[in-house]
């Protein structure tokens, strides 16, 4: 089993930037990605950014202005938002996923409200 706990969500203007933060606790893989997606009220789920050992892949919404990150000792990854717009409130949640065995693990979530 996997816990993930994110953070750093809140309200912030447009042009504002935000950190969100996840750290991966329990059963933790050697070999493993994790990613953020963001779903926004009415909407699907929707990819945001992911990283693993060997790529990084980002939404073309968010390219340019979202860097995703992360600190394998600390089992936690990042995500640097800036130059935010409105069309990025959502609630953003963090996802834990391997291969081998196939296991995927997601947080609760946390809010981003970009207001105009």
């Amino acid at each position: 089993q996997v816990q993930l706990v994110e953070s750093g969500g809140g309200l912030v203007q447009a042009g504002g930037s935000l950190r969100l933060s996840c750290v991966a606790s329990g059963t933790i893989s050697t070999n493993y990605a994790m990613g953020w997606y963001r779903q926004a009220p009415g909407k699907q789920r929707e990819l945001v950014a992911t990283i693993s050992s060997d790529y990084t892949n980002y939404a073309d919404s968010v390219k340019g202005r979202f860097a995703i990150s992360r600190d394998n000792a600390k089992n936690t990854v990042y995500l640097q938002m800036n130059s935010l717009k409105p069309e990025d409130t959502a609630v953003y949640s963090c996802n834990y996923a391997t291969l081998i065995p196939p296991r995927m693990y997601w947080g609760q979530g946390t809010q981003v409200t970009v207001s105009s």
